[in-house]
């Protein structure tokens, strides 16, 4: 019999590879430079992303989301005891001890959903941005380096700083949007040293913005440094995703800053062939 990745059923294979390919996103192909075992346990991770943040972002109550995102914590738990109950989960529940993906990471991710589920942020502290972003970013960073191949404390710190680093960026690329659905991220103690008020309605044209953004992304891009940095001590082959994600992100933020801060309603993309050049350059292809 030919042995399939990590030993899982192919429908279940299959019905995690879907969810990851709905999803749209340049993630599926990126995964590619994993070796098959290493690559569904991402879709798997990714799997479980992409449910608890619909969960969060669909149109239901508070209470049914609270319950949905209450009922994934169990079913956490119950992986840890050797038990499954679907594609994902069954796909998880071999990822798990194959990588020694830890429950903390997985139950991370869930907190971050429900604090989006129960908060309209506007304008965190520091302390709250960086519990956000280690949530949302770094706690799924500490879940994907493992299953990369690397467990080691610098592969750790890879996560903490690049997750940050990629929050940073998409919270600096999206101050528009967020801010037409009533959202400011950027963070309290920023927008007060800069005299802007905490107003999603008006902070787009606020004078004292571009400030705050420089400042932001002077902070994304020391994270950056501090993430390649990291990668520099862990296993070479493991890193490539991480390089190539970073490296990504990374000229993402100089788009943005290119663009600047008083024209953002301009969507900021890559070009196509700085996306293939990355490619190329960090072994995708």
């Amino acid at each position: 019999m030919i042995r399939t990745p990590l030993g899982a059923d192919r429908a279940d294979m299959a019905a995690v590879e879907q969810i990851v390919r709905s999803a749209g996103t340049s993630f599926y192909r990126g995964m590619r430079v994993l070796p098959a075992d290493r690559r569904h346990a991402m879709y798997a991770i990714y799997a479980f992303c992409r449910i608890v943040d619909d969960i969060a972002d669909n149109d239901g109550s508070l209470e049914e989301k609270r319950r949905a995102l209450a009922g994934w914590r169990e079913t956490i738990a119950e992986l840890y005891l050797g038990r499954s109950r679907d594609a994902v989960t069954r796909v998880l529940a071999l990822a798990i001890p194959r990588f020694r993906l830890r429950a903390e990471d997985f139950i991370a991710i869930i907190d971050g959903m429900q604090s989006d589920a129960e908060t309209v942020v506007v304008a965190p502290g520091m302390a709250e941005l960086d519990l956000y972003c280690d949530r949302v970013a770094s706690a799924v960073g500490r879940l994907s380096v493992r299953a990369f191949g690397d467990s080691s404390p610098a592969a750790d710190r890879v996560a903490f700083a690049l997750g940050r680093a990629l929050q940073l960026t998409n919270i600096l690329r999206d101050i528009k949007e967020d801010s037409d659905r009533g959202r400011i991220y950027l963070p309290l103690e920023y927008l007060n040293d800069a005299g802007v008020t905490a107003d999603p309605a008006s902070i787009a044209t606020a004078p004292g913005l571009p400030a705050v953004c420089e400042r932001l992304a002077a902070l994304a891009h020391g994270y950056f440094r501090d993430a390649f940095a990291a990668m520099d001590l862990c296993d070479r082959s493991a890193m490539k995703p991480a390089r190539l994600m970073g490296a990504t992100y990374d000229s993402i933020l100089s788009a943005v800053e290119n663009r600047g801060w008083k024209r953002l309603e301009q969507p900021v993309r890559l070009p196509k062939w700085r996306k293939l050049w990355l490619a190329c350059r960090y072994g995708l292809f």
